[in-house]
């Protein structure tokens, strides 16, 4: 478990960026998905929303739904917020101590094996099984089994509620939302506000769940659910 920042180290670090973030950014150039990774996010997107429809309806989880459903696995690009993200971590571990900041190192983690898994997906999908404007769940389903990464979809799985602990459990310092507020205008100034955007969305979703384990096995059950029946050849993986 990722050690708990306190209020001192909060003011510390909070004082660094206000001093540094005009230095540390850079405008990347937005660009448009491809069309096929487009339609593989928006796939994946209107899956997840059918498989936990029940969640994203909750007063408690439908916020936390979501923020993983319109920034995680949009079908948009997120090239500076990835970028930005990136740029921070960096910054941060001049600042405190790895351990603090495993959560952030092992959200980029998720991130590259996210965005790999998609691409080799795809790659798959398209020239194997001919998708060109549409993807069954049977070509999707034997997708997945002839990417024949049953370990590294299962870790992905773990991660996504690895991650959501650690977030839950930040989100409800007391001084987090503080700090977050203070540095929400030069954060902005400086060019940082996708990234400012996209942490205050995810505290904010985080904080008002009251039980965020519930809501994390969940989603966790149900994925492993369906990934075993995947690679199990089930005629109907998705329908739980």
């Amino acid at each position: 478990m990722a050690e708990t920042p306190s209020a001192k180290d909060a003011a510390r670090l909070l004082y660094h960026l206000k001093k540094n973030l005009n230095n540390s950014h850079h405008a990347q150039p937005g660009k448009a998905l491809p069309p096929a990774m487009a339609l593989l996010r928006c796939w994946q997107a209107d899956r997840l929303a059918r498989t936990h429809a029940d969640l994203l309806a909750s007063d408690e989880f439908g916020a936390a739904c979501r923020f993983f459903l319109s920034d995680i696995y949009a079908p948009r690009d997120f090239t500076q917020r990835d970028d930005d993200v990136e740029r921070m971590h960096r910054f941060m571990l001049r600042l405190l101590p790895a351990r603090m900041l495993r959560p952030l190192t092992r959200a980029i983690e998720l991130n590259t094996m996210t965005h790999q898994l998609d691409a080799d997906l795809l790659d798959v999908l398209v020239n194997q099984l001919g998708v060109t404007n549409a993807i069954s769940e049977t070509q999707y389903a034997e997708g997945y089994r002839r990417c024949d990464n049953y370990d590294t979809r299962a870790a992905q799985i773990d991660m996504v509620s690895d991650i959501g602990r650690d977030l839950s459990r930040i989100a409800h310092l007391p001084f987090i939302a503080t700090t977050a507020r203070l540095i929400r205008r030069p954060a902005t100034q400086a060019g940082w506000h996708e990234l400012q955007s996209f942490l205050e969305r995810g505290l904010a979703a985080f904080k008002r769940m009251r039980h965020t384990s519930n809501f994390l096995s969940t989603i966790q059950n149900r994925e492993r659910q369906i990934l075993d029946r995947i690679f199990a050849g089930h005629p109907h993986p998705f329908d739980i």
